[in-house]
């Protein structure tokens, strides 16, 4: 994390890093506080930038962030207009909700 960022402790932010790594590239669906999310997950091609752009599906409530990986190991991450407590909450309530396979 920057100095500008709010500061996670280390064990949140590792919990954090580990459920981000979890999240499948590109849209899923899943749920948080058992409420339906739509979430987009691009990763630039060098590893060093994380977009997430969630929305509640049937709801008014988002939650978008970018996660930069600085020089050695620390982290930069922006959220977009909305607190880093509810970024880190949202990436470790998420769970992603299996696809329907057509029958």
């Amino acid at each position: 994390m920057t100095d500008d960022a709010p500061q996670l402790p280390p064990v949140e932010l590792s919990d954090f890093e580990h459920a981000l790594a979890k999240l499948a590239g590109g849209y899923s669906e899943g749920r948080v506080q058992n409420r339906p999310w739509g979430v987009t997950v691009k990763r630039s091609a060098d590893g060093k930038r994380i977009w997430l752009y969630g929305e509640e599906l049937g709801g008014t409530d988002v939650v978008s962030f970018n996660l930069y990986v600085l020089s050695g190991a620390s982290l930069a991450l922006k959220p977009c207009e909305m607190s880093s407590s509810k970024v880190v909450d949202f990436v470790l309530g998420f769970r992603p909700v299996q696809a329907k396979q057509p029958v």
